[in-house]
C-alpha cells in the first residue's frame, strides 16, 4: 500500500460502525420487497393457546336451560379475559406521553354483529370482571343497536375516507393521550377498553390473528376459534376431546412474556372449568 493510504481493513475499522460490503446483485422480487416496506416498526407479538372446552360446552348448555339465556364462547372469553386483566394489572394499561398508566377498571370490548344490518360494531363492557355472565350477555346483545344509534357512529359515517386516518388519530389523542371526555360529542368513554375479543369461530375459522389497531389503544386482541374434536391424551389413554384455539395479538411495548403467561394461564384455568370459576350455571 502507498504510504499514508489506509488499507481497506484499516478503513473499515477506523471509519465504520459495521463492517459491510454491498450486495452486487439482487432479484426482482427482492427489489419489490425493499420498495414496498419500511424498517420494522411494529410492537405486535402473536401467541396461541389451546384450551379444552368439554366442560365449557356443558356449562353453556346448562346455563341456557337454567336461565333461558344463550351463553356463547364470546361471553365466556370476555369474562375470563377481564378477570385475567385484573390479575395482571400491567396488561390493563395504556401508554400516554411514553409513560405507562394503569387502568382502574377492567373494561373489555367485543366485536358484535347486528343481525338487522350485518354491521360489526365494538361493544365494551365496563367492569366486566365484576359483572355476572347474565349481565355481560345482556350488554353485548343490546350493544350493536346502541352503537348504531349513537352520535359517535354517525360522526364516523360522515367523515370522508381520505380524512379518516387523521380523524381517528386525533380522537385517540384527545380521548386517551389527553384523557378528555368526549361523550358530549357522542363518543363513549373508553370505547374499546384494554382488550378486544373477536369470535372467528362463529365464522367457521379455527384460527386467526388480528392486527393491533392503533386508534383503539387496546393492548390485547384475542380471537377464539371454532371448537373442534381432536384426539387428546387423558391418563395415558387417547380419547376424543373438544378443544379451541385462542389466538392473541399483544402490544409488546408494555406486555412481555411474563404478563402474557399470566394472561394465558388465567384464561386456561377459567375456561376449562367455568363452573369453578364463575359459579353454578345461572
Amino acid at each position: 500500500m502507498l504510504a499514508g493510504v489506509p488499507s481497506p481493513v484499516e478503513d473499515r475499522r477506523d471509519m465504520a460502525h459495521l463492517e459491510l460490503r454491498p450486495k452486487p446483485r439482487i432479484s426482482s422480487f427482492r427489489k419489490l420487497a425493499l420498495g414496498s416496506w419500511a424498517a420494522p416498526y411494529d410492537p405486535t407479538v402473536y401467541g396461541s393457546l389451546t384450551v379444552r372446552m368439554d366442560r365449557a360446552l356443558v356449562y353453556m348448555d346448562a346455563f341456557q336451560r337454567s336461565t333461558g339465556t344463550r351463553l356463547t364462547v364470546t361471553h365466556l372469553v370476555l369474562k375470563a379475559l377481564a378477570v385475567a386483566l385484573r390479575r395482571c394489572p400491567d396488561a390493563n394499561a395504556v401508554l400516554r406521553f411514553h409513560r405507562l398508566y394503569l387502568r382502574e377498571r377492567a373494561t373489555v370490548a367485543a366485536l358484535m354483529r347486528d343481525a338487522a344490518d350485518s354491521r360489526w360494531s365494538p361493544v365494551r363492557v365496563m367492569d366486566a370482571d365484576l359483572k355476572g355472565l347474565r349481565d355481560i350477555v345482556a350488554e353485548l346483545e343490546a350493544g350493536p343497536r346502541d352503537v348504531a344509534a349513537s352520535r359517535g357512529w354517525r360522526w364516523v359515517a360522515r367523515i370522508p375516507a381520505p380524512l379518516m386516518r387523521g380523524f381517528t388519530r386525533w380522537v385517540s389523542f384527545l380521548a386517551v393521550t389527553l384523557n378528555v371526555d368526549l361523550s358530549r360529542f357522542g363518543l363513549p368513554r373508553d370505547a374499546f377498553g384494554a382488550a378486544i375479543v373477536t369470535d372467528v369461530g362463529a365464522l367457521g375459522l379455527d384460527a386467526a390473528y388480528l392486527p393491533l389497531v392503533p386508534f383503539t389503544r387496546a393492548a390485547v386482541f384475542l380471537v377464539p376459534g371454532a371448537v373442534r374434536e381432536v384426539a387428546v391424551v387423558e391418563e395415558g389413554r387417547v380419547v376424543v376431546g373438544k378443544v379451541m384455539s385462542l389466538n392473541a395479538s399483544i402490544d409488546h411495548r408494555f406486555i412481555d412474556g411474563f404478563h402474557a403467561g399470566v394472561l394465558a394461564n388465567t384464561l386456561k384455568q377459567l375456561l376449562e372449568d367455568p363452573e369453578a370459576a364463575f359459579g353454578p350455571p345461572g
